[in-house]
């Protein structure tokens, strides 16, 4: 009976190493003291090693017998026996510890659990939803990825990147689900990245992407691990790096950047008209001063003869072309977007709010911009804001100016022209090696890892 145990208590512990290879915050512990052997297995991003070392390590060494330890094992609440493989790889997940000895495997709860260094989230906020956010501690965030994601497929690969700064990033994935074609070329990416220092996560998104000369961003940069979840249950894989608290989700496409994480808790309509909402503001928010530029100098006969008149009449003061115009008021725009994140936070709102209304006012009572052109900056700037992610923003603000520069020298063509080419150059990108204008798609071999599964 008691050989039986050891064999049933071996091929338990055999099948669980099996399931946790290639997961790097496995923490496996031998604990040897007298002729006394024991194994401890948990998950360290999930477990609080206070617990572990006080309960578990020092209580070995301070117990003289294995079979009194395991009765002290036994005695606390939180302990129970494992019935099966399954059952020890769930508690696992959950955050307790196995202790392992040649007959019997018992569980411990150490599970950690993160709340007072964890911040809501700045630049993604959602109304419906959670509201933590990455720190800069690679633990703290493991551990809330863990948390939410209790798979023992959710794999873990740490490397070091940065001669000088030495910097610790974990390469988190789904093995059922991510394709490994990819993995194999973030790791080779990575591998080549010969830098003395490395601290945000943006600098690793710039030098493994190529070209390296992009408009758009290729790689998601998110604080959200609810995102980051949602992403690797997806099949892609996100990178989590030590002192940032932000993390890379990739492969990415562009409808990615679109996409709140409010839309997956409101209703199906709901979501929907939200993202029709966030394209129709990425239309406007390019197109409007392009097509500003274009009815006013080139094509004025397409507008109705009222809307023409009232433009004419609005600019009759303004000494200067209208491009000018365009691109006095949308510099002066970005001079404030810039003050107000360089400026104090407790003098920062005040100040661009106050500028910008005598901004506005004082350019407009001195003939320098129309009335229109101030209304049309307003609604250019509240568009480029619904925007979720902050990297795709950015690049829509930049692109903005290149269909200025198209509607001043060839009009109302240069706008279509640059439409055209905008799509064929988002159609030719890649992010490692997958289609970046592949809308509304979920690549195939995360769908049949989620079948199969």
């Amino acid at each position: 009976m008691m050989a039986s145990r050891k064999e049933d208590t071996g091929e338990t512990r055999q099948w669980l190493l099996k399931q946790l290879e290639n997961t790097g915050d496995t923490e496996q512990v031998h604990l040897i003291h007298e002729g006394k052997e024991i194994e401890l297995i948990y998950f360290k991003s999930l477990c609080d090693p206070s617990i572990v070392s006080e309960n578990l390590v020092n209580r070995f060494y301070e117990i003289l017998d294995v079979q009194e330890y395991m009765e002290y094992i036994r005695a606390c609440p939180s302990s129970k026996e494992a019935k099966g493989g399954e059952e020890l790889l769930e508690s696992l997940l959950k955050g307790q510890a196995a202790v392992i000895t040649k007959e019997s495997i018992y569980l411990f709860d150490v599970l950690l659990v993160e709340g007072s260094g964890v911040s809501p989230a700045a630049t993604e906020a959602v109304i419906q939803g959670p509201t933590d956010s990455f720190t800069e501690n690679i633990d703290t965030n493991m551990n809330l990825v863990r948390r939410r994601y209790q798979s023992a497929h959710l794999k873990s690969e740490y490397m070091t990147l940065g001669k000088t700064s030495r910097t610790r990033i974990a390469i988190l994935y789904d093995d059922r689900r991510v394709d490994h074609s990819v993995l194999k070329e973030l790791r080779d990416r990575l591998s080549l990245i010969d830098e003395e220092v490395i601290q945000s996560a943006s600098e690793i998104e710039r030098f493994t992407m190529k070209p390296s000369m992009r408009l758009f961003p290729t790689i998601m940069l998110s604080e959200r691990p609810d995102r980051t979840v949602l992403n690797l249950s997806q099949g892609k894989i996100a990178v989590l790096m030590d002192t940032t608290g932000y993390v890379l989700l990739l492969p990415a496409i562009f409808n990615d950047f679109f996409t709140a994480m409010d839309d997956q808790i409101q209703l199906p309509p709901i979501g929907w008209f939200l993202k029709i909402i966030r394209y129709i503001g990425l239309f406007l928010t390019v197109m409007l001063p392009a097509l500003y530029v274009a009815f006013t100098s080139y094509n004025p006969e397409i507008l109705k003869m009222r809307i023409t008149l009232l433009i004419a009449g609005s600019r009759a003061t303004v000494p200067y072309p209208s491009f000018v115009e365009v691109l006095f008021m949308l510099l002066a725009m970005e001079f404030l977007m810039e003050a107000s994140v360089r400026l104090p936070k407790s003098i920062g709102p005040t100040a661009t709010t106050v500028g910008g209304l005598i901004l506005g006012t004082a350019a407009t009572e001195a003939g320098l911009v129309s009335n229109i052109m101030v209304i049309l900056v307003a609604a250019v700037a509240i568009t480029n804001f619904v925007i979720p992610l902050t990297m795709m923003s950015f690049s829509i603000r930049v692109m903005k100016y290149f269909f200025i520069a198209l509607a001043t020298l060839f009009g109302l063509v240069g706008i279509v022209l640059g439409i055209v080419a905008t799509i064929m150059y988002l159609a030719s990108l890649r992010s490692f090696g997958k289609p970046y204008f592949k809308m509304f798609a979920i690549d195939r071999s995360a769908k049949e890892g989620r079948n199969n599964g």
